[in-house]
């Protein structure tokens, strides 16, 4: 096989792909009515709905969801006896964070350096634009040899599980022989990379109550309790010094078999200052794909500006854990709050709410799709081998679909490499990934295709 006619079509589709990112990335479409419009995410699955009818898709579908949210769905029938791939992507994007802290804007698509800034460009907003880009290079090329369904989820980075939901009470929507999601990412730019393992997570948020009100600390500090003090006691409860996660009864010696982290190019894609050193312990691949993580992602406090010297009655926080293969979520979520309720100190008021959760995943890597991949993308980066990482984030929608349909095999690529720097300011994709991606997607298609007959 050669992948010269549809190397040669995606690169003329380029200049229409950073297009259509650069409207996609104008909707703020962050999954947090509390943040930005709802109207912003009801757009943006509009824009996906109408780009996904314009290449033929029957059967398009914005599914209303239970979390409040839209998924959009569509169907490219392929043919007569050819397998179903699910193409996976999500349009929902993390807020921007400090949007002064962005060289551009960030729900403008900006090109510097040779890469293209804008918040979702890689994470996920990105892998939908490459779906399209395979797609339409197969058509130019002969036809999509396999039938087609693609689902757009409207809160992946919520975490709040619509779409799972959804597709356990809609068991047939979403049935497929493959299943590609397009959310990870290569080990790093020009190596190309399937994810084998993810962390799951499980969120929560704590609540401290110590007096009826704010006091002067003057007055009454000393003796009456503080509850942002007992807040930042309880979280340092939940690290050890040499910053391991320490949640009682939570396994943390795991290890990783596979490709390693080499600790100095892991620094350097992490941004960590000059003597400023890793946290935990063991090698750097054990730490972020095999053990659990824990992250204080939020914490309600008075801001140092105008702050007052006052002892204060609540305090309130939002905790991140991440769950490594082979441990259970819910057992997570059960192991983390009750260490939260006991080792709160003085006797304080605790609540804590679960806000989502979702199960780690593990695929299988000696599965026919893989093979159909390997081959795909040393075609698509001459001269590379597919090599097989973890990746410590969550997809949680993978497991769900990995129980509906056990058959299925599952792989996992994208456009989230470091240089990328998801959920992070100035977020940016790689063209040349996104070219590279969308060929090698192409041609699994078709590989896909071929493997099957007869």
């Amino acid at each position: 096989m050669t992948a010269r006619p549809i190397s040669e079509t995606v690169a003329s589709l380029m200049p229409r792909a950073k297009a259509e990112l650069a409207e996609l990335v104008a909707f703020r479409s962050v999954a947090d009515p509390a943040q930005f419009p709802r109207s912003e995410c009801e757009a943006a699955a509009g824009w996906v709905a109408d780009a996904l009818r314009a290449e033929g898709f029957q059967d398009v579908a914005l599914l209303d969801t239970p979390d409040g949210t839209q998924s959009v769905y569509g169907y490219l029938p392929g043919p007569a006896g050819a397998p179903t791939v699910l193409l996976y992507a999500h349009y929902d994007v993390q807020p921007p964070l400090d949007e002064s802290a962005w060289i551009s804007p960030p729900f403008e698509l900006t090109e510097r350096d040779g890469r293209w800034f804008g918040r979702g460009a890689a994470d996920c907003k990105g892998g939908f634009i490459m779906h399209l880009l395979a797609l339409r290079a197969l058509k130019a090329n002969g036809g999509v040899p396999v039938s087609v369904k693609v689902i757009a989820e409207g809160s992946e980075e919520q975490g709040t599980g619509g779409l799972e939901q959804y597709a356990e009470a809609h068991p047939e929507l979403l049935a497929a022989d493959t299943i590609v999601i397009g959310d990870t990412g290569n080990f790093r730019v020009g190596l190309p990379t399937v994810t084998a393992t993810l962390r799951g997570m499980t969120m929560l948020r704590v609540q401290l109550d110590t007096l009826e009100g704010n006091l002067h600390s003057g007055q009454f500090g000393g003796a009456a309790p503080d509850a942002l003090a007992a807040m930042i006691q309880l979280l340092a409860s939940l690290r050890a010094e040499d910053g391991t996660t320490t949640v009682d009864g939570l396994t943390t010696d795991a290890q990783w078999g596979g490709l390693q982290y080499p600790e100095g190019e892991f620094r350097a894609d992490a941004r960590v200052l000059d003597g400023v050193g890793l946290i935990g312990t063991g090698t750097v691949a054990d730490r972020i794909w095999a053990r659990p993580a824990v992250t204080v992602i939020g914490i309600d406090c008075p801001p140092v500006v105008g702050a007052t010297p006052s002892l204060q009655a609540s305090a309130r926080a939002q905790i991140s854990l991440r769950v490594p293969p082979g441990q259970d979520a819910a057992e997570a979520t059960r192991l983390l709050t009750a260490h939260l309720e006991s080792h709160t100190p003085w006797g304080a008021r605790v609540t804590v709410e679960q806000v989502g959760q979702g199960q780690p995943f593990r695929a299988d890597t000696t599965s026919p799709a893989y093979t159909s991949m390997a081959e795909a993308m040393r075609l698509a980066y001459p001269g590379e081998e597919m090599q097989t990482s973890g990746m410590g984030g969550s997809i949680p929608l993978c497991n769900t679909l990995a129980a509906l349909y056990p058959q299925a095999e599952i792989l996992l690529i994208g456009l989230s490499e470091p240089e990328a720097q998801i959920h992070a300011v100035n977020e940016s994709v790689s063209p040349e990934e996104l070219e590279r991606l969308s060929v090698a997607e192409a041609l699994f298609l078709r590989n896909y295709a071929d493997s099957k007959k007869g």
